[in-house]
């Protein structure tokens, strides 16, 4: 089964972020625009694994859970990967939770190492995907509404992170269906 262990949005956050896709969608732009249900906060994608694996990988989100405390997240910017001049992939970064979010992710990926997942070659950084951009049409005018989209009422949503979650993702012609195999509580 194809999993990633991430962190769940509230539907508060999920419909801001919902209203920036709908505002960005304007631009023309060809982008693959990621379901609002679907929006989270990936902090390990793990590909596919077995029942086994499946099983260690519960064993070992309980252990960090319980040695991690709840925190806050909010949203902050709109960025693009590699960069918003050449836009791959269109995310919300957060403001308040990004250190916590990317010190979990760091725990999650030294600890399934010791199981033998890969570490992550690149730092951690706390992004919402929202977008994938398809081609280079609309780009400029796509960089041009995300420069004038105004996030201060989004800013203030905020939300108590209090659990990560290990998701399987099933990848259908109508998009990706996420369940949920395992949480595991924040202390």
């Amino acid at each position: 089964m194809r999993t990633f262990i991430a962190i769940e949005l509230s539907d508060e956050i999920r419909s801001s972020l919902s209203q920036i896709e709908s505002h960005l969608k304007y631009s023309g732009a060809d982008v693959k625009w990621v379901n609002e249900k679907n929006i989270h906060l990936t902090l390990k994608f793990l590909g596919e694994i077995d029942e086994e694996k499946c099983n260690k990988i519960k064993a070992i989100l309980d252990q960090i859970a319980d040695s991690t405390r709840s925190f806050e997240i909010s949203i902050n910017n709109i960025g693009a990967f590699p960069k918003i001049d050449h836009p791959r992939v269109i995310w919300v970064g957060l403001d308040k939770g990004s250190a916590e979010s990317k010190l979990l992710a760091e725990k999650i990926d030294n600890a399934l190492s010791g199981i033998g997942f890969e570490k992550e070659a690149r730092p951690f950084t706390a992004h919402l995907t929202i977008g994938r951009v398809r081609s280079s049409k609309n780009k400029q005018a796509l960089k041009e509404k995300a420069g004038t989209l105004e996030l201060q009422e989004t800013r203030n949503k905020r939300q108590v992170i209090s659990s990560i979650i290990l998701f399987q993702s099933k990848l259908t012609p109508k998009g990706s269906i996420y369940t949920k195999l395992h949480e595991a509580r924040l202390s």
